[in-house]
């Protein structure tokens, strides 16, 4: 059966586009038929993050109103053959789809894809409920800033409340240093107040806006950085694998760095 997963947070800016970009190409990778829905009617940027912004003919809006079948919609990835894009319309309001119409896309995606991913909009309006419509589970994305984890914290009471039941955690954009000097929330600070099994954790990386600009998901890369890493290992939890979370303590400092920087500045 496949595997229908929306990526939500409830507050917007914390990285969901982009986990579901990096976690889509990463089960693509792994050799899992992934189609990957944006649910962000509206706005719309899966497309960009993903690099295939110019080759859309056809979004879910055309499906569902019988101007285009279905695989005529979906755009796959060149690089990654096993990845497809069902994309969102860009000119068109959040409430154009409805909850029982996200049901009828993902049913027809059911059985031919292993992992059905969907990007959900931010907030909880009407976007939100179409998105999480479909889905039996969900991995909630916050950075660890009190607004984002009070904002994922209600999203976990609205999915439990909508019947999805198994929801994990991604805590984005972590900065070990901060964190360490108590100017952060730490991982199990956010862990405390969710309480919902963590997933992964990925650090705060530059190389996200350049593969963002680019269209180029970290994990494609040759020499993949840490964030990359860290969403190779979330797919890899995903599909049951048991593997380490990512050491993100700040490294100590030898005897000898330490004198240079009190002779040198």
């Amino acid at each position: 059966m496949s595997r229908i997963i929306v990526i939500t947070s409830g507050k917007g800016g914390v990285g969901k586009t982009t986990t579901t970009a990096n976690l889509g190409m990463a089960l693509a990778k792994r050799g899992r038929n992934v189609a990957v829905v944006d649910a962000d009617f509206g706005l719309r940027n899966l497309d960009l993050l993903l690099g295939l912004e110019n080759r859309i003919v056809y979004t879910a809006v055309e499906v569902l109103s019988g101007q285009c079948r279905l695989e005529q919609a979906l755009v796959k990835d060149k690089r990654q053959p096993n990845l497809s894009l069902l994309p969102a319309a860009q000119n068109r309001m959040k409430d154009v789809v409805t909850a029982d119409q996200m049901k009828q896309i993902v049913a027809q995606l059911v059985g031919k894809y292993d992992y059905i991913v969907i990007d959900s909009p931010a907030g909880i309006e009407m976007g939100f409920q179409n998105a999480i419509a479909a889905a039996t589970e969900a991995i909630i994305v916050t950075t660890p800033e009190i607004a984002a984890v009070r904002d994922a914290d209600r999203v976990v009471g609205l999915l439990e409340a909508n019947g999805v039941k198994k929801i994990n955690l991604i805590v984005n954009r972590i900065k070990p240093a901060m964190v360490e000097a108590n100017d952060m929330m730490s991982v199990e600070d956010v862990q405390e107040i969710l309480a919902v099994n963590l997933l992964g954790v990925i650090p705060d990386d530059e190389r996200v806006i350049v593969s963002t600009n680019r269209g180029e998901p970290l994990v494609l890369a040759d020499q993949p950085s840490v964030a990359g890493v860290a969403f190779d290992n979330i797919a890899r939890r995903l599909e049951g694998e048991k593997v380490a979370f990512l050491d993100m303590r700040v490294p100590q400092e030898n005897f000898f760095s330490r004198l240079r920087k009190r002779i040198f500045g």
